[in-house]
């Protein structure tokens, strides 16, 4: 393809390691929701860790788009031969090639693995540079004979490119956490409904009569021995609910080593001994505040049975340190509605598909206005139900 001032060429890379991280990460810092799950350090250890390989079912074809040797646009992409670890469903689709007689796998992903957190997924300079790497990406699947092409959590800006290239959007619902400005978790709790607020203080007194209390490091200050600690809970909370951690030990000794001011760690002790933790992420320092605009609840695990704590490790514990450190945001992660009773309110994330196949292609589309529509009705009937009071407190 060409583009004025020059040829563009457009490139496929086995591994995040065969693109320069720093130009990754200018791209990236250039965007209009630049998350830190989106940085090429990141990317490289989801894949040198083995936590998202070709070997379990992630196989990396990072599209970039040149100038020369200037880098225009650039996005993850995957080969999938299953669905899991996306959090935006689609196994009945795949079950429909199916019954066909079709494959669906492999499909292409533009998505970070294990990571439903909305964000830039498609780095450009500008909107032509995203809208030829859309095209590159479109061209690409056709020629390899791929059943798809899915773009999870987009920005707005990935949204649009991709809806102007003829993708479907889909839409599903998160809850953040939005500061607006109390000075303390009192104040929180003082802007709440009066069930809501009493809710809240009776879960946390239960943690607290059981003894425990709750300790706090950030990037550098976390010990090897407290990431060593978080791992075990981590895993073994994954191993109770019967499946293996998606994340290896060495995804999270790669995190220490080259993204530690981007992670927040809290370790629940009692009579002296750490019994949980819970691990946030955090987006970079604004360079006005030198603090983060947003924080990103993401893992947690406990080796002792204590009730609440998951509420108080996940939740309250997080968003007090927001409010103590002027941290606009808190996004808890995919679904859950039981967030809505700690102030974490519904929010429209999206994402983009195309189908090869022209008949379910059309078959998608008629589903995706029904699911539509029921999304609309459910985010109107959840606005119904704010946890905040209606007069000032």
């Amino acid at each position: 393809m060409a583009k004025s001032g020059g040829e563009l060429i457009a490139r496929v890379h086995g591994s995040p390691a065969d693109i320069d991280a720093a130009a990754w990460d200018a791209l990236l810092a250039a965007q209009a929701v630049p998350s830190p799950f989106m940085r090429h350090a990141y990317l490289a250890a989801m894949h040198e860790s083995g936590s998202a390989a070709g070997a379990k079912g992630w196989t990396a074809r990072f599209f970039t788009l040149w100038r020369g040797k200037t880098l225009l646009a650039a996005c993850p992409l995957y080969l999938k031969d299953h669905s899991y670890g996306e959090y935006v469903f689609d196994w009945a689709w795949a079950n429909a090639y199916q019954e066909h007689g079709l494959d669906y796998y492999p499909k292409a992903l533009v998505a970070v693995p294990f990571t439903p957190v909305p964000g830039s997924r498609l780095l450009a300079g500008d909107a032509q540079s995203r809208a030829l790497l859309v095209q590159a990406l479109l061209a690409w699947c056709s020629e390899q004979k791929l059943s798809s092409l899915h773009l999870l959590f987009g920005a707005d800006e990935d949204l649009a490119a991709c809806t102007e290239a003829g993708l479907m959007l889909r839409h599903t619902v998160q809850f953040h956490w939005l500061n607006q400005g109390w000075s303390d978790f009192d104040a929180f709790l003082a802007s709440l409904s009066h069930d809501k607020r009493k809710k809240i203080r009776q879960e946390r007194r239960k943690v607290s009569d059981a003894g425990v209390s709750f300790r706090w490091a950030r990037g550098s200050d976390i010990a090897a021995a407290d990431w060593d600690f978080f791992y075990r809970c981590y895993a073994r909370t994954y191993r109770e609910h019967g499946n293996p951690p998606y994340l290896t030990p060495d995804f999270f000794r790669r995190m220490a080593g080259t993204m530690p001011e981007s992670w927040l760690l809290f370790i629940a002790e009692r009579e002296g001994r750490p019994i949980a933790s819970s691990l946030i992420a955090l987006s970079q320092d604004d360079a006005a505040s030198g603090v983060p605009e947003a924080a990103y609840g993401r893992y947690w695990g406990a080796l002792e049975r204590v009730d609440c704590l998951h509420f108080e490790a996940c939740y309250y514990q997080p968003l007090r340190w927001c409010i103590e450190h002027g941290v606009s945001r808190f996004e808890g992660g995919a679904q859950g509605e039981h967030k809505m009773a700690r102030a974490l309110m519904p929010v429209r994330t999206s994402s983009a598909h195309w189908l090869a196949h022209p008949a379910f292609a059309d078959a998608v589309e008629r589903f995706l206005e029904r699911e539509g529509a029921g999304i609309d009705n459910y985010l109107g009937h959840l606005d119904e139900r704010s946890p905040f009071r209606h007069e000032p407190p």
